[in-house]
């Protein structure tokens, strides 16, 4: 099922969503440093762009994967981008082909399918499902089921309090143990894949045309000011500089592994 915010001739800025995964396609925005949740594949579709990353040298590239929870800006950058979220627990990424083609600095840059990332985005008609399937990028395997586990849980109902502890001890671990086991199999933290998914529940209620205090009430934000403050640190910009672009947000309600 689709739930479109605005036609699509009137969007000039388009999300997808599914679950625990999110493309965006639009201007390349002036965004401020911030840290992305979860691994993001970024693609220059008019230009190249120049990243400039905590731990590492300034890089002018056209596709560029932003690791989790390093602290990066995008400089110089003019035209479209193309983001790529991926959650690092889907299984149907970790089947999927791609990759990136060089490391500089500890960072993957140069996708192997860059040049057909491009045209699919640049078409009149995008078919999302193609283009993720040529931008999906091997993720860890979770060998681990009880981590899967937690993470299923956090996806089936973020609203509700997440809080390590008790996940540690539904899953049989010590809090020390879970927490360490979930950032080595997912690449993020335990408290920044809650932040993500519950960006997705925001998301989502935005599409169905609810505005922001309840969108964040229904994610689990303490107030609409906690939303703002962390999709700021999540994103360089606030949910409202997005929202004033009318953006076209379309729900993809398949399932997690697809």
């Amino acid at each position: 099922m689709a739930v479109s915010v605005l036609p699509q001739t009137c969007a000039p800025v388009r999300v997808w969503l599914r679950l625990g995964h999110a493309v965006y396609l639009g201007p390349a925005l002036n965004l401020g440093p911030h840290s992305t949740a979860i691994a993001c594949l970024g693609v220059g579709l008019d230009a190249p762009f120049t990243v400039r990353s905590d731990g590492g040298p300034d890089l002018t590239v056209r596709s560029f994967l932003f690791r989790a929870r390093v602290r990066h800006q995008i400089r110089d950058s003019t035209g479209r981008m193309l983001y790529c979220y991926f959650d690092p627990t889907s299984t149907r990424m970790s089947r999927c082909l791609g990759g990136m083609q060089r490391v500089v600095g500890g960072f993957g840059t140069d996708h192997g399918h860059e040049a057909r990332l491009i045209d699919l985005a640049t078409r009149d008609e995008v078919d999302v499902e193609r283009l993720l399937a040529a931008a999906s990028i091997p993720v860890p395997d979770l060998a681990d089921a009880r981590i899967a586990h937690a993470a299923a849980r956090i996806r089936a109902d973020p609203a509700r309090p997440q809080r390590a502890e008790a996940a540690a001890r539904q899953v049989g671990l010590s809090r020390s143990q879970f927490l360490r086991k979930f950032s080595d199999q997912t690449g993020t933290s335990f408290r920044r894949y809650v932040q993500w998914v519950r960006m997705l529940r925001v998301a989502e209620a935005l599409a169905h045309g609810h505005d922001f205090t309840r969108a964040a009430a229904d994610a689990g934000f303490a107030s609409p000011s906690h939303l703002t403050g962390t999709f700021r640190s999540m994103f360089g910009l606030t949910p409202t500089a997005l929202t004033a672009l009318n953006p076209r947000i379309v729900l993809d309600e398949a399932g997690h592994d697809r």
